[in-house]
């Protein structure tokens, strides 16, 4: 997949494409995924630490998603009407979904009822409710939300399951003839601190992700796949592959030092253990309240690389 580059500004505070998310493409570990419990922050729960981790990742990088939203509308056609969202976390990919195909229903799909129950909230308060549907379900255990889909968008969800070729066989299933099927993923955690941010320490940033690396081969192993090998397999058209390197430079839009603080917090707790001892004191440091607190530092560049796979269920021939 060829790079390109892209330097995003502050946005509104919709997602106007899905991604992400959601498993989320914010989750630091590069699994993303709300099943797992981890620190919030001031006090809150490890949801809603979560949710408000996905909500930020939506609205810093919405100008990305608004030209992925684009494509894949271009790629969809007219007539979209059957659209399931996987791995909806808090909703931010169901609601852009549901504002750029005014004419469509949306299913959303999660293994939380946590999520799930914000999902619903917002959408009531939206007044969008009357075009939305839930389903608590896992993509593994059987084709996701009703068939006939015109549209399957799983952001940040399908590297949790440990058989692509089974999940996919269920997604596949799901999609009506002709109908298309958008994998998003990220490459792992985003980064954010300079080399010498804790001079100390230098290269702190880089031995984290290292550490997360050794993990996620451990734990979550299609993490970093080829999806496009694997939609080949599974008897899909893959139309588009596009992969962009995304950063955010000073001034920052308002919330990336919370965004980096969330994820750091979050790399803390996973890495307890895992790496040297000064190296989490030194990350300490930085999520620890005091003046090295990613949230009150004017040194951070925010860099992620997002990937984006759309691939068609060829139509039955007779």
């Amino acid at each position: 997949m060829a790079p390109s580059s892209s330097h995003p500004h502050p946005a509104a505070s919709h997602e106007p494409a899905p991604h992400a998310p959601a498993p989320h493409a914010a989750d630091p570990h590069g699994t993303g995924h709300h099943r797992h419990g981890h620190a919030a922050p001031d006090g809150a729960g490890p949801r809603d630490g979560l949710a408000r981790l996905l909500d930020l990742d939506a609205e810093l990088f919405a100008p990305y998603r608004a030209g992925v939203l684009d494509r894949l509308a271009h790629l969809a056609g007219d007539g979209v009407s059957r659209i399931t969202d996987l791995g909806a976390g808090t909703g931010t990919g169901t609601f852009a979904l549901l504002e750029r195909f005014p004419g469509a229903r949306v299913t959303a799909v999660d293994t939380s009822p946590d999520m799930l129950a914000l999902l619903t909230a917002a959408a009531r308060e939206r007044g969008l409710d009357g075009r939305l549907a839930t389903l608590e379900a896992d993509v593994t255990e059987g084709p996701p939300g009703p068939a006939g889909a015109d549209l399957v968008w799983a952001s940040a969800a399908l590297h949790h399951f440990g058989d692509p070729a089974a999940s996919l066989a269920g997604i596949r299933a799901a999609l009506r003839p002709g109908g298309l099927l958008a994998v998003a993923e990220m490459d792992g955690m985003p980064r954010f601190l300079p080399e010498d941010v804790v001079p100390d320490r230098p290269g702190l940033e880089g031995r984290l992700r290292a550490a997360l690396d050794a993990l996620h081969a451990e734990r979550v192993p299609h993490l970093g796949d080829d999806w496009g090998a694997h939609l080949t397999a599974a008897g899909f058209t893959v139309e588009l592959e596009h992969a962009e390197d995304l950063e955010l430079r000073a001034p920052l839009p308002e919330g990336a030092g919370l965004y980096a603080y969330l994820v750091l917090a979050r790399v803390r707790e996973t890495l307890d253990g895992r790496v040297a001892g000064e190296d989490l004191a030194a990350l300490d440091a930085l999520v620890g309240g005091g003046p090295d607190d990613v949230r009150h530092r004017d040194d951070l560049v925010v860099r992620t690389r997002r990937e984006l796979w759309v691939a068609r269920r060829p139509g039955d021939t007779a």
